[in-house]
């Protein structure tokens, strides 16, 4: 999450009605009133229960990335086309990719009116990265020197500070990376690089439950379940002051209940239109609906931690499974157009983004998708299963794709729905699928690294699949000592390469924001990952 969207799992549409407990300062009534805006106004957006306590280096899926990332700013973010542009840095220096000075801008306070300094970054970043803290997205910190210090394989760390970080002063810190990445300012932007406030030390987990950041959004309350609730801060430094009075996430376990919601008036933004409402939403909304190109992928991923999945000759009967799905008619059809068949590990628009690095084997033929799956022994028990969460909309396509394999391969293919987004993360970060599960990936910085080594690099905090190729490895690794990020995309084009020979996981699609917005806010802008320009919205006066 990731950066532009923050690190995260795509959760899609999610959606049940939560009656009473936040509706927008705009009311439900369904006036659009006369467009005069009230900057204190509160609006609703479609969301569900993070998985894990609202820490930056603990929200790697998309529910809890959301919430950190308007909680907490870092040196960097990125503008709604995804271009960097300076937060809380003044000034990110380097002159051989490895070597880094940073330089912070005055006056930036945490939402407990403490400031915002160097030791704030340097702590955070020591304490996120360390083994014990058991943050999820900790190997983010592993290009910094000194991170297997903190981090060893096995055992315990020997220190708790990262060699490669240096406090100056309260405005400047350097830092050493083991060796040059010359995209690693990108990377800066991920919410996990967030500073920490002296208070979050005390008690991290109860810091977890009610978080202080530097963000422009403080925190208000979490009603686990049901809604979490934050507030403009009137404080905030950024360059994105917020023009509205805060923002209620609310949560919804039925795919359908939230755009129903949006349509009354009763819910204002929504995350994405489920699939049964995708032929209707534009007629429905009129110019209220959005419909734009995102950052992101749909994949299905192989449990590659199972012993019958291992083994090279495996590897066909994964490249088989893909070639026995008809994304064409499924997109078409189920999808009704929403999304672009997937060729390629990358979404269009990431910076080393290739057409076509899959392959035939993202292309529908069911008589060779027959013939890889019997030469490389058949799928396991002849049967498979899809792990996904039931509050995502993500049923008709999961059954239109087990279908398109049953049909072509007569293996048995089934959905293995769970409850929520919470229950299926929990399940597949602790490596508990059987065969296969839905891995979508929105982007977290636009470079196809993002893809690549942070979702199929061996340990990968986002490595569901549990993949792990020593050749994928090396080829990323050559990539990134990469003098330019121009040419370390290009290497991790050969990375790719790898994938398609091992098919860890299956792509898909790509996404596209099918949104839309209720008559009582105004100026509501997605950005390239499918966002919301949460701090643009505008609420209307009643």
């Amino acid at each position: 999450m990731r950066g532009a969207s923050q690190a995260k799992w795509v959760v899609a549409a999610v959606a049940v009605a939560l009656a009473a407990t936040a509706c927008s300062s705009g009311g439900s009534s369904g006036s659009s009133g006369s467009g005069a805006v009230n900057a204190q106004g509160v609006f609703s957006y479609q969301s569900a229960e993070p998985q894990n306590p609202l820490q930056p280096a603990n929200a790697m899926e998309n529910q809890g990335g959301r919430i950190t990332m308007q909680l907490f700013k870092g040196l960097v973010d990125f503008d709604p086309t995804g271009k960097p542009r300076n937060q809380v840095a003044d000034k990110i220096e380097t002159t051989d990719a490895q070597h880094y000075t940073v330089t912070l801008k005055s006056g930036w306070t945490f939402h407990d009116g403490t400031p915002v300094t160097a030791q704030s970054f340097v702590d955070s970043w020591n304490w996120s990265a360390n083994v014990k803290n058991n943050q999820i997205n900790s190997d983010w910190f592993k290009d910094i020197a000194g991170y297997t210090d903190v981090h060893p394989e096995k055992g315990d760390p020997t220190t708790d500070k990262m060699s490669g970080l240096k406090v100056v002063d309260d405005t400047h810190f350097t830092i050493e990376l083991t060796g040059p990445v010359s995209y690693f300012q990108y990377k800066l932007g991920y919410v996990a690089f967030a500073p920490l406030p002296k208070v979050f030390f005390t008690d991290p987990a109860k810091y977890g439950q009610n978080p202080i950041g530097d963000g422009p959004y403080k925190f208000v309350s979490w009603e686990h379940n049901k809604a979490i609730t934050l507030a403009s801060y009137d404080k905030y430094a950024g360059v994105d002051k917020p023009k509205n009075g805060g923002i209620v996430f609310r949560n919804y376990t039925q795919a359908d209940a939230a755009y129903k919601d949006l349509v009354s008036d009763s819910l204002d933004v929504l995350d994405q239109v489920d699939p049964t409402d995708l032929a209707s939403y534009k007629n429905d909304l009129g110019d209220r609906a959005v419909d734009q190109v995102q950052g992101a992928i749909q994949n299905i991923s192989f449990a590659m931690y199972q012993p019958e999945w291992q083994g090279v000759d495996k590897a066909k009967v994964r490249q088989g499974l893909s070639m026995a799905i008809d994304r064409d008619t499924i997109t078409k059809t189920v999808l009704h157009g929403s999304r672009q068949p997937a060729d390629s590990w990358v979404a269009p628009g990431a910076l080393g983004y290739k057409a076509g690095t899959c392959g035939d084997f993202c292309k529908f033929d069911p008589a060779k998708a027959k013939e890889l799956i019997q030469a490389g022994g058949g799928v396991p028990n002849n049967k498979i299963t899809i792990v996904y969460n039931a509050d995502g909309g993500h049923k008709e396509w999961v059954d239109a794709v087990c279908n398109s394999i049953r049909q072509s391969t007569g293996v048995d293919c089934l959905g293995d729905p769970k409850p929520d987004f919470k229950t299926a993360r929990d399940i597949i970060t602790k490596k508990q699928v059987t065969s296969m599960m839905r891995t979508g990936w929105v982007q977290d910085y636009s470079v196809n690294a993002n893809y690549l080594r942070d979702v199929y690099g061996t340990g990968a905090s986002a490595n569901d699949a549990g993949y792990s190729s020593a050749d994928f490895d090396k080829l990323a690794a050559q990539a990134d000592k990469a003098t330019t990020v121009d040419k370390t995309a290009d290497l991790y084009q050969q990375a790719e390469t790898q994938l398609a020979k091992d098919m860890p996981a299956i792509p898909l699609w790509y996404y596209k924001t099918n949104s839309g917005y209720s008559n009582n806010v105004q100026n509501v802008k997605f950005d390239n990952v499918g966002n919301p320009v949460y701090t643009d919205v505008e609420v209307k006066q009643k």
